[in-house]
């Protein structure tokens, strides 16, 4: 989600009632379910995706829920049960009680109020054979085994140093950077992790997930299944007669990957965590049933406006698009994930089984290297063309409705604004999520980044500036 996680705990807090005025905040019990499935997710994901300790979760990943986080680590109206692999939050007094459970190939997956332990071996699950080989003994970047070597001339590693202690060092706790990755053509030239992390370590990758359903659909229009400027093909609801009339049928899938569909917003204007994707992402509901339900309201491709249910609109006519010949749940590790050694990423879904391709994945941050690393060789992973070179100009290419702020966004990827083009690479671009999630790619640099960060509060790290002191190392007779 692109909310900031400082209005986070204040939306969470809201009055019911203000006196004299009309602010009756009838939302107030969704938000309270909401925030037991954020602890929920957050909470489970961190144990058995992550592999960290419940002192550890309450300490970094559920610092953003602030002071609305129900117990503490050494105990509160929460349940965990590490054999079955699942954790509840709520009941009583603290809003109803939300379960989410640890599911194989998946991650931990959100289930309705009032489901209980006995719901969970019906929850969707991928078995996955294991790779050919063993990721540690291939070398990097197919596998994991590094080989140590000097950095090659012309790069400095003191302001390589530098401009690491810059992301981890920082002036309030509230920017909590985990890890940080750089390479530079091809080659791994910088690493490191706070304590409590490592290179096996999954997070979530939160709204950097958006790229990656990007890629999966570049795949599909570059295989001639989906059509940038063609219908989405959506049955909308409400099922409505005459539902060849209906005006959302003019969406296109360019339309939603510019965050441009002209559809009434659910996730901004003060209704996050209250409505649209929150009720998906975090207490269980369909989340093919809430991204249909939206009525038009401004001309597609009109108005820009970050809503999750764009892009899972997307995935969606990714999926009608692989038929029933390809398995849907297989479908990004066969096609890409173990395509380019991303053997560490687990792609969420919602209960009923669609991917939640705008927030819930978790993965590593080698894996967001190799992914960054594909863009950088233009969609080339050793002799295969994985994605087109036009998609890349595609996903590079400003939303034509993003020019009221800096022309700053494009397919699902962000760009550098353009007040910002003197300060840094301009060809820049990067993936992005909340609480700090960054891929960003630096073509005239030939360099790729990634910072993973558990940030909450007023958060405020900024991946340009991040580029501008990592580039500081590379001058022109290294690259």
């Amino acid at each position: 989600m692109r909310l900031p996680t400082c209005l986070l705990s204040a939306l969470l807090l809201l009055p019911s009632v203000v006196a004299g005025s009309e602010d009756f905040d009838y939302f107030a019990g969704n938000r309270q379910l909401i925030r037991n499935g954020v602890q929920a997710v957050l909470t489970c994901n961190g144990l058995f995706t992550s592999e960290r300790t419940l002192q550890q979760v309450f300490k970094q990943e559920l610092a953003y829920l602030g002071d609305t986080a129900v117990g503490k680590a050494s105990g509160g109206n929460f349940r965990v049960n590490t054999a079955r692999r699942w954790v509840s939050v709520g009941g009583g007094d603290d809003g109803p009680e939300v379960m989410a459970a640890f599911r194989e190939g998946i991650g931990c997956v959100v289930m309705a109020p009032g489901m209980t332990t006995e719901d969970i071996d019906n929850l969707p699950r991928l078995a996955l054979p294991p790779p050919d080989r063993d990721p540690v003994t291939l070398p990097w970047p197919d596998g994991d085994l590094v080989t140590s070597a000097p950095l090659p001339q012309g790069i400095s590693a003191d302001v390589l140093q530098a401009a690491s202690d810059w992301a981890f060092n920082r002036d309030t706790p509230e920017q909590d950077t985990v890890s940080l990755l750089v390479v530079h053509r091809g080659r791994l030239v910088h690493e490191r992790y706070a304590s409590g992390f490592d290179v096996s370590t999954r997070t979530r990758t939160w709204s950097t997930a958006k790229s990656i359903a990007a890629t999966l659909i570049g795949m599909q229009v570059d295989a001639g299944k989906l059509s940038l400027d063609a219908p989405l093909g959506i049955d909308w609801l409400p099922e409505l007669n005459a539902a060849e009339e209906d005006p959302r049928n003019t969406i296109t899938l360019r339309h939603v990957l510019h965050m441009s569909s002209g559809l009434y917003p659910v996730d901004s204007f003060g209704m996050e965590y209250a409505t649209g994707s929150g009720l998906a992402y975090w207490a269980g509901a369909s989340s093919t049933r809430g991204m249909r339900d939206r009525g038009l309201v401004r001309t597609p491709g009109s108005f820009w406006d970050y809503e999750n249910y764009d892009t899972l609109l997307a995935f969606y006519a990714l999926k009608r698009s692989l038929g029933a010949d390809q398995p849907y749940l297989a479908f990004p590790h066969r096609a890409l994930f173990r395509r380019i050694g991303m053997y560490n990423t687990l792609a969420g879904t919602d209960r009923f089984g669609d991917f939640i391709f705008s927030s819930q994945v978790y993965t590593n941050a080698r894996d967001l290297a190799r992914f960054g690393l594909l863009y950088l060789n233009d969609g080339r992973w050793h002799d295969q063309q994985l994605i087109s070179e036009r998609w890349i100009d595609f996903v590079r290419k400003p939303a034509p409705a993003s020019s009221v702020h800096g022309n700053d966004y494009g397919g699902q990827w962000w760009l550098v604004p353009d007040e910002r083009k003197d300060e840094v690479p301009a060809d820049a671009y990067s993936a992005a999520g909340n609480r700090g999630q960054f891929v960003i790619i630096a073509p005239s640099h030939d360099l790729v980044i990634v910072r993973r960060g558990l940030d909450y509060g007023n958060q405020g790290f900024d991946p340009w500036e991040l580029l501008r002191e990592v580039v500081k190392a590379f001058p022109r007779s290294a690259q």
